[in-house]
């Protein structure tokens, strides 16, 4: 072995390829991809693409929300955000109204046109989970959430600069 690999190997931060925490982050990383890819194919069935679908379901989650909040709930800029509610808008799903305190915001709602699809995308979440977490007891996924939550927590903290 190099003395520059012993360095490294000495450094804090190290990280070897075959380390749990690759082989965990690898692992989340196929099976959030293998969730996501099994559930926009049975959404595209009802017509629906990914982007359409995900803003659905986050302006279904918190309703009255602005552009600027779909884009962070979604990872999206905010202009994409916008092009995205502007399309649902037009295809009826979604409406728009300005925020009484912001006059630069508009909440967005779901139509009464976005029920059906809810449905429909509430009968493909409910198949893709039961495949997802089956043989899982409920206590199990409590644990998998709270674990996914502190992933999650440091990612933020990381991000903001904590």
């Amino acid at each position: 072995m190099q003395a520059r690999d012993r360095a490294e190997e000495n450094r804090p931060d190290f990280n070897p390829e075959n380390s749990p925490q690759r082989d965990c982050s690898m692992k989340l990383n196929v099976v959030a991809r293998q969730l996501g890819m099994q559930f926009s194919q049975a959404a595209a069935r009802s017509g629906l693409t990914r982007s359409h679908w995900t803003t659905i379901a986050v302006v279904a989650r918190r309703p009255a929300a602005t552009q600027r909040e779909i884009a962070e709930a979604l990872h999206i800029s905010e202009v994409s955000a916008g092009r995205l509610v502007e399309k649902l808008a037009g295809e009826g799903l979604l409406r728009r109204e300005p925020s009484p305190s912001d006059r630069r915001a508009y909440l967005v709602h779901l139509t009464e046109a976005a029920a059906p699809i809810l449905q429909d995308l509430g009968a493909i979440a409910v198949s893709c989970e039961a495949q997802a977490f089956a043989g899982f007891s409920e206590s199990e996924i409590g644990q998998l959430t709270a674990l996914l939550d502190r992933i999650g927590s440091n990612l933020d903290a990381a991000k903001d600069g904590s």
